[in-house]
């Protein structure tokens, strides 16, 4: 699935990386403790998170994430996106919750690391 596709299903506004929308990614997680994030996640994953503060883009960087979805329509502050810019990744916000994201992106085959 590519990161246009993600976005098209949760309805997310793209605030950073337009020009990264067409790169794959092979698994979602949902997650707003970073610490199972970088315990859990493979490469080429999708993050959804409630938490905005500078460390998601730091764990999504150590993690070589390629795409960001706050939900319940958070956005990150300016300095957040200038970071998440200059690693190249995708940074969205939707007005969904977690769980109905995470279901939207499951149902149309994207999948958790364990599935």
């Amino acid at each position: 699935m590519t990161i246009r596709e993600v976005q098209a299903l949760l309805g997310a506004e793209v605030l950073c990386g337009e020009e990264v929308l067409e790169q794959t990614v092979l698994s979602a997680c949902g997650s707003d403790l970073m610490s199972d994030v970088l315990a859990f996640v493979k490469e080429q994953s999708v993050l959804l998170t409630g938490l905005v503060n500078p460390q998601v883009i730091r764990t999504a960087e150590m993690m070589d994430m390629h795409c960001i979805v706050f939900v319940r329509g958070k956005k990150p502050d300016e300095a957040m996106l200038a970071l998440a810019g200059s690693h190249d990744m995708a940074v969205m916000t939707t007005p969904l919750r977690l769980y109905p994201a995470c279901g939207r992106l499951y149902e149309a085959g994207l999948k958790g690391e364990d599935a």
